[in-house]
């Protein structure tokens, strides 16, 4: 948790309460944005891979302070030790990967009349602005300042207020490998976010976090003219059909809700299970369930962290409480836990409906919201019920079921029979509220890019 005193933004272990760190509020959004844009034209004129030879520099010492970032994570988000390290070789991982794309990024030509050709140059959008969320700060921060700067724009990051100290050595680590004012980090709470987004002097906001926060970043590109990447909340389904092993398919479910206390941007939130395999599926479930250990970060017998913060455990609590007033069950958690800490138990809720604000609105916490359905095709439709368009997960014996939910699931990732998976470099492209955009992927160089159409003939003659 964070909270504004003075001029500085207070970092809590959410774990414990205490303070662990500050960082300055930015004063000068406007200063820092003219600086950007002046550092803009030798960043642009810089080789691709001149600019990748850089990233790799400053990855090789990232992952001298890997151990570091690590523990900061963990500290400030409250993960478990094991998880924040995984996150770290992600992103360090992802700059390698960006410094190696960009400069193969792509290009093309035609050729029209005999004398004459067309090309398409792709160029940097300029400034870009990259808002991150606190969920997994230092993977999410490293893949879009890598895809940023080697696509040859100067960057203005504003990490989390929630988890802004892991950004903040991100960013002096990065940016001594880097010409000044390429990469700045400006730190505050919303009102620097909207400043940074809406400055007319900005050309790409890149943004993920909150739907809500996406539509207000929307909002402001459109007004600006600034070209807006958005990856916004999910509400993301996990279809269990018949004649799967209940035990494996709780597994897959326990790994999508529990993972990081829930708050993975494509966790699994609601839980459609056939009818067929309900009680054992149920029953396999609150064992999973039963077996997370819930304690600090750095505690080797913890498998599950505290929420972020006491606002983000208020959200739980209240989807929890709206579920058992309006009918649903819990067979496991759904109780707070009295002492220091954002801590809450690993839940299962069932007798769930589309009208609980649990299968509705976005949780990011540790519940699994079950529905028991009478057949596949009533999970499609249940699972398409959303105004969330992230991921989903399908777990099914049925090849035509696959295809099926391939074709019809309205959400960018559909991933069948594993909660989470995708191979290295592999795209995503959000719709409906969770955003607009490819986030991941080479595609992701695209839209931090601007193509230019360049149509050449020879000189006429007189």
């Amino acid at each position: 948790m964070t909270a504004l005193a003075g001029e500085e933004l207070l970092v809590h272990d959410p774990a414990t309460g205490q303070v662990i760190g500050a960082v300055p509020v930015a004063q000068d959004v406007p200063g820092a944005v003219a600086r950007a844009r002046a550092a803009l034209p030798g960043w642009r004129r810089t080789s691709p891979a001149d600019r990748a030879a850089l990233l790799k520099a400053a990855a090789q010492q990232l992952r001298r302070w890997a151990y570091e970032l690590a523990e900061l994570q963990s500290r400030e988000g409250g993960k478990p030790l094991a998880d924040s390290r995984g996150g770290v070789d992600a992103g360090i991982a992802a700059l390698e990967t960006y410094a190696e794309l960009a400069p193969l990024h792509r290009g093309r030509s035609l050729q029209g009349a005999w004398g004459a050709t067309d090309l398409m140059v792709w160029e940097p959008r300029g400034v870009a602005v990259v808002l991150t969320p606190w969920n997994d700060p230092v993977a999410i921060v490293l893949q879009d300042l890598a895809a940023a700067l080697a696509a040859g724009n100067t960057v203005l990051l504003k990490p989390s207020e929630r988890t802004p100290l892991s950004g903040d050595l991100i960013g002096d680590l990065l940016a001594s490998h880097l010409p000044p004012d390429v990469l700045q980090v400006l730190h505050g709470a919303g009102q620097v976010g909207a400043e940074l987004a809406g400055h007319p002097d900005v050309d790409v906001v890149l943004h993920v976090g909150s739907s809500a926060t996406g539509r207000a970043v929307a909002q402001a590109c459109a007004a600006t003219g600034a070209k807006a990447v958005l990856e916004g909340g999910g509400k993301d389904a996990c279809l269990v059909d018949a004649g799967v092993d209940p035990v494996w398919a709780a597994q897959q479910v326990a790994v999508g809700a529990f993972a990081n206390a829930g708050q993975v941007c494509v966790s699994v939130e609601r839980v459609y299970v056939h009818e067929q395999v309900a009680a054992p599926l149920l029953a396999a479930l609150l064992a999973e369930a039963e077996s997370r250990v819930t304690g600090p970060w750095d505690d080797p017998r913890t498998t599950m962290g505290p929420l972020v913060d006491g606002r983000q455990r208020a959200v739980v609590e209240g989807h929890v409480a709206d579920a058992v007033s309006a009918g649903a069950s819990v067979l496991t958690g759904g109780a707070t836990p009295a002492g220091p800490g954002a801590f809450y138990p690993p839940t299962v809720l069932t007798g769930c409906t589309a009208a609980m604000r649990v299968m509705r609105e976005e949780t990011f916490g540790p519940v699994a919201a079950v529905q028991v359905v009478t057949s596949f095709d009533e999970a499609l439709r249940a699972a398409a019920r959303s105004s969330y368009g992230l991921a989903a997960v399908v777990l099914t014996e049925d090849l035509g079921h696959v295809q099926q939910a391939i074709r019809e699931l309205p959400v960018g990732t559909v991933k069948v029979n594993a909660a989470f998976g995708g191979a290295p470099g592999g795209a995503a492209h959000p719709g409906r509220g969770s955003g607009q955009g490819f986030g991941y992927g080479p595609e992701l160089l695209d839209e931090l890019s601007r193509c230019k159409v360049v149509h050449v003939e020879p000189a006429g003659r007189g």
